[in-house]
């Protein structure tokens, strides 16, 4: 589980294809701090496994599954990437609570300045946009955001200089592709709205002799 709240840029360093899947190294510095084979991390928003560690990177394994959900097929050596290590319970929840596991990938429609700080709209399919409320939160690339404004097929956030400072989203222009994962809160509350009726209903009890009047 994660917040949303980005701790450090990190840098592609090696990319080796294994089959359909991928091995990928990422120099960093921060968030190798006490990191260890097995730990969770948030790469772009998407939670992957620690599968190495050395003084100056990491390493994960990229499984065929999460390539084709998210944007990490498309990474280059040399790509700037999100990292968030694995959420601590005993830590401030800053941002809100982030699974990692990327629900659609969306695309920059429009990106402008608005003061000092970015706004962005994004387009974003059916699947997710029903999620997304205005003043609702979502995750863009792993970084905890507002929806400001919400569209049928698209929504626009603000983006505060200092997470544009720090994050991908001060350097990814119109036309670039994003992981999104919607707050989770609204996927259980669709979930429970829509779930099937149950098959036992008050005429089915009346029909098997339950409920009656004397």
């Amino acid at each position: 589980m994660f917040t949303g709240l980005i701790e450090e840029l990190g840098k592609v360093k090696r990319i080796r294809s294994k089959g359909s899947s991928i091995h990928l190294s990422v120099q960093t510095k921060t968030v190798l701090e006490g990191m260890k084979t097995g730990d969770s991390i948030a790469l772009d928003g998407a939670c992957l496994t620690v599968t190495g560690v050395t003084t100056d990177s990491f390493s994960v394994d990229v499984i065929a599954e999460t390539l084709k959900r998210t944007t990490l097929s498309r990474l280059k050596v040399g790509d700037k990437v999100n990292l968030e290590r694995a959420f601590k319970g005993v830590d401030r929840l800053g941002g809100h609570l982030v699974t990692g596991h990327i629900d659609e990938v969306g695309r920059i429609r429009e990106r402008r300045r608005e003061g000092d700080g970015l706004a962005l709209r994004i387009s974003a399919p059916s699947e997710i946009i029903k999620y997304i409320i205005s003043r609702g939160s979502v995750a863009i690339d792993g970084v905890s955001l507002t929806a400001v404004e919400v569209m049928r097929d698209s929504f626009t956030v603000a983006v505060i200089p200092y997470t544009a400072k720090v994050t991908t989203l001060g350097s990814k222009g119109a036309g670039s592709s994003v992981n999104l994962e919607a707050d989770l809160l609204g996927k259980y509350v669709d979930r429970l709205t829509n779930y099937k009726e149950s098959k036992i209903t008050s005429n089915f009890l009346a029909e098997h002799g339950f409920g009656r009047q004397g």
